[in-house]
C-alpha cells in the first residue's frame, strides 16, 4: 500500500498531508475565507496559491496530498504541479470521486455540489481523474460514505473497485455525519471474493466532533491506514474563533491553536496521516508546528471538555456559509 513509503519517512511531518478543498474552488465552507483568499479567486489565481503551498508543503517534509473530483480544479492544480515537476517521485497523491462539482466556478450557487455514488458516477468520474492523474493517483476512495449509502451495498461497484484494487490503485472511503462510526463499521464488513475490499479510511475528527474515533481505532486494528480531515473543523478551532480553553492551552505551548488542534489528534495511536487545509503558506507553516507541541495530562484533560454531541456539530456544519 502506498502509505508504507509515509511510515518510512523521518521528517516530522510525515504525518500531515496536506488537503487542497479550500484551494480547489472559489468557494468553501472554512471560516475566514474571505480573508484569505481576498478578491480574486479566478482559476490563474487558485492555482498559483496551490502550488504555493505544494512548494512550500513538500519543502517541509509533507508527502501526502489529498484531492477530489468536487474540489472544483483541485486535480487539475496538483495534476500541473506534478508534471512540472518529474524529478518528485516520493509523494502519495489521493482523490476521491461520488461528489460533482456543480457551483459553475462561483461562490454564490444554489448547490456547489451533487453526491452519487452509483456504478455510472464511479465510471464517468474515475475517467475524468486518469485523465488527469493517471499513474500519479495512489488511492481513490469514495466521498462520504454514510450508513444509508448505496455504496455499502452495491455488489457490482465493490467489484469493479475490486478491478482498480488488484491493478495496483488502493480503494478507500471517506464519511461525514453524526453517524460515521456507523458507516465505517459496515464499510469494515466489506468483502469482495472473501478479502475487505477497502484499506483507507478518512474521516471527521477532532475536538469538537470525536464520535468516529472507537470505530477509527477498529479501522486501524483492522490494518486500514486512517486519514483525519477537517482537524480544523472548518475553522471553527483556529484563531480568532476558537473556544477560550484551546486559547488557553495555546498559549501554554506558545504556539498556535491550529497546531494545538492538530497536535491533539496526531496523540491518537490509530491517526495515520492528519490532514492540513491550509488556504495560506502562513497557515500552513503554523499547521506542520503540531509535531513539536507536548500537551501534558492536565491540557489533554482540558481540551476533552469541547466535545459536542453529533448531532449538535453537524447541524452547525451544515449551516456555514459558503465563502
Amino acid at each position: 500500500m502506498p502509505f508504507a513509503r509515509l511510515a518510512t519517512a523521518t521528517t516530522p511531518t510525515c504525518h500531515i498531508g496536506l488537503g487542497l478543498a479550500a484551494v480547489g474552488r472559489p468557494g468553501y465552507i472554512n471560516l475566514g475565507r474571505d480573508r484569505d483568499l481576498g478578491e480574486n479567486r479566478s482559476a490563474d489565481a487558485l492555482r498559483t496559491r496551490t502550488h504555493e503551498l505544494l512548494d512550500a508543503a513538500y519543502a517541509q517534509g509533507v508527502r501526502y496530498f489529498d484531492v477530489a473530483r468536487s474540489y472544483g480544479r483541485s486535480e487539475e492544480f496538483l495534476a500541473d504541479w506534478l508534471n512540472a515537476r518529474p524529478d518528485i517521485d516520493d509523494v502519495v497523491v489521493g482523490s476521491k470521486w461520488g461528489y460533482t462539482y456543480t457551483a459553475g466556478w462561483t461562490t454564490n450557487a444554489e448547490q456547489h455540489e451533487v453526491k452519487d455514488h452509483g456504478l455510472a458516477t464511479y465510471d464517468r468520474q474515475r475517467a475524468e481523474t486518469d485523465a488527469l492523474l493517471g499513474d500519479r493517483l495512489d488511492l481513490y476512495q469514495i466521498h462520504s460514505v454514510t450508513p444509508d449509502s448505496p455504496a455499502l451495498t452495491d455488489r457490482d461497484l465493490h467489484a469493479r473497485l475490486a478491478e482498480a484494487a488488484a491493478g495496483g490503485l488502493t480503494v478507500g472511503f471517506s464519511t461525514s455525519g453524526p453517524a460515521q462510526a456507523d458507516a465505517i463499521r459496515a464499510a469494515l464488513a466489506v468483502t469482495v471474493d472473501g478479502e475487505p475490499l477497502f484499506r483507507t479510511v478518512q474521516s471527521t475528527y477532532n475536538a469538537l466532533e470525536t464520535s468516529a474515533g472507537p470505530a477509527l481505532a477498529e479501522a486501524h486494528d483492522a490494518g486500514l491506514t486512517v486519514i483525519v480531515k477537517e482537524g480544523m473543523a472548518n475553522g471553527r478551532l483556529a484563531e480568532p474563533h476558537a473556544p477560550d480553553m484551546l486559547k488557553a492551552v495555546a498559549e501554554e505551548t506558545s504556539l498556535g491553536c491550529d497546531a494545538v488542534a492538530l497536535a491533539w489528534i496526531l496523540r491518537q495511536p490509530w491517526a495515520g496521516v492528519v490532514l492540513s487545509g491550509a488556504a495560506t503558506v502562513p497557515q500552513l507553516f503554523s499547521n506542520l508546528h503540531a509535531p513539536a507541541v507536548d500537551l501534558d495530562v492536565d491540557q489533554l484533560t482540558r481540551l476533552a471538555t469541547l466535545r459536542e454531541e453529533p448531532a449538535a456539530y453537524w447541524k452547525r456544519r451544515a449551516g456555514l456559509p459558503w465563502h
